[in-house]
C-alpha cells in the first residue's frame, strides 16, 4: 500500500518493524522437515508452524453483533493461532461489565495469555488486576492505547485514535469541506469519542457530533437521514465504521443532500464504494494486523520472552488513508478479507 499518506510513518515504523521482524524470526527459525525439538530444547516445526507445547489463549472484544470488523481481527488472530500451535477461545460484549465477565471466565479458566480491548477501560481495570495477580500475561489490542499501560498490560497493538481523527480533519480541510457531521454508534466509546474530538481539534469547519445506536441499522439510517434534512448545510458525513458508511450514503440518497461520506475503518464492499466514488475516503487501522499481532505476541511472550515495544510504546497500526489514488492496491487485500 501506498504509505506517503500515512500520519508519524517515521515515528510508527521502528515499532512495526519490530513487530514484523518477530514474526519473520519465528518462522525462520522455526521451520524444518523434520518437526522435532532440537537439541538445544528449542522447538522446530515443518511448513513455519511451532511444535511448542500447546497454549490456550482468550480474546476478548466488545463487538457489537453484526459489526463485521471484528470479522477481519479475528481472522487475523486466527492464523496466528494456527501457526503457533494455540487453542484461540473467542468471546465478545458490547457491554463493558459483560465483558469483563468474559475476561474473568478465561482467568477461571487458567488460560496462558489473555488479549482484550479497552473500549470502556474503568469498567476492565479490576479484571485486568485479576489476571496479572494470576500470571497471566494480558495484551491490548484495537482500543485503549491512552490506557493500556496504566492498565499494566504487557503490550499494546492498534491505532491512536487521538491522532487518527485529527489527521481526519485535515483531510477534510484538504477537500474543502465546511460542515461536517460525526456519527458515533456506541455512546461511552472512549475510542469512538476520541476520533471524533480529533476530527473538531484540527478541522477548520463546523463540526457536529450525532450519536446512533450501532446495533440497529434501520435506526442508524433514519437518524443520519433526519439530520441531513435538518440541517441543508453539512457537507460531509464522517461515520465511524465501514458499515455506517455504506448505511450514510442511504441516508444521503434519501434526505435528498449532496453531502459526501468519508469514513473511519473500511472492507471490501467499502474500497468498492471508493472505487465508484460513493465514499470519499477511508482511514485504515489494520484490524487484521491487530489480531494477528495480539495472539503471535502472546506465544512470543511465553516461549521466547519476547515483547515489543519495550512495554513502554505501543505497536501502531495506523492511521493511513485510502482514497482513489490507491484504494485498487488495498483493494486487492481487502477482498481476501486481510484489509
Amino acid at each position: 500500500m501506498d504509505r506517503s499518506s500515512h500520519p508519524r510513518s517515521r515515528r510508527l515504523a521502528p515499532f512495526v518493524a519490530l513487530a514484523a521482524a518477530a514474526a519473520l524470526t519465528l518462522a525462520g527459525c522455526s521451520s524444518s522437515s523434520g518437526g522435532k525439538k532440537s537439541e538445544e530444547g528449542g522447538a522446530n516445526a515443518s511448513a513455519g508452524k511451532a511444535t511448542t507445547p500447546r497454549m490456550t489463549v482468550a480474546l476478548v472484544t466488545h463487538q457489537s453483533p453484526g459489526d463485521t470488523f471484528w470479522d477481519i481481527v479475528r481472522k487475523g488472530a486466527e492464523a496466528a493461532a494456527a501457526k503457533d500451535n494455540i487453542k484461540l477461545v473467542y468471546s465478545a460484549d458490547p457491554n463493558a461489565g459483560n465483558q469483563a465477565n468474559l475476561v474473568q471466565n478465561a482467568i477461571d479458566q487458567k488460560v496462558d495469555g489473555i488479549a482484550v480491548t479497552l473500549a470502556k477501560p474503568d469498567a476492565l481495570k479490576s479484571v485486568v488486576a485479576k489476571a496479572k495477580g494470576a500470571n497471566i500475561p494480558v495484551v491490548g489490542l484495537n482500543s485503549g492505547v491512552s490506557d493500556w499501560k496504566k492498565l499494566g498490560l504487557l503490550e499494546f497493538f492498534g491505532q491512536d485514535e487521538t491522532v487518527a481523527g485529527e489527521a481526519f480533519g485535515k483531510k477534510l480541510n484538504e477537500v474543502g469541506a465546511k460542515h461536517t457531521v460525526c456519527v458515533i454508534q456506541e455512546q461511552g466509546n472512549i475510542g469512538l469519542t476520541q476520533r471524533c474530538d480529533g476530527v473538531k481539534k484540527t478541522f477548520s469547519g463546523k463540526t457536529d457530533v450525532l450519536y446512533v445506536n450501532g446495533t440497529d441499522m434501520p435506526s442508524v439510517k433514519s437518524t443520519i437521514t433526519a439530520k441531513l434534512k435538518q440541517d441543508k448545510s453539512i457537507d460531509y458525513v464522517a461515520t465511524l465504521g465501514a458499515p455506517f458508511a455504506l448505511t450514510a450514503v442511504q441516508s444521503v440518497s434519501d434526505a435528498g443532500s449532496k453531502a459526501r461520506i468519508a469514513t473511519f475503518d473500511l472492507n471490501k464492499d467499502l474500497t468498492k464504494a471508493i472505487q465508484n466514488g460513493t465514499i470519499q475516503f477511508a482511514v485504515d487501522q489494520q484490524p487484521y494486523l491487530q489480531g494477528y499481532l495480539a495472539i503471535d505476541s502472546l506465544w512470543l511472550y511465553k516461549n521466547n520472552g519476547n515483547y515489543s515495544g519495550g512495554g513502554e510504546q505501543p505497536v501502531l497500526t495506523g492511521p493511513a488513508f485510502v482514497d482513489k489514488t490507491n484504494v485498487d492496491k488495498v483493494a486487492q487485500f481487502a477482498a481476501k478479507g486481510t484489509r
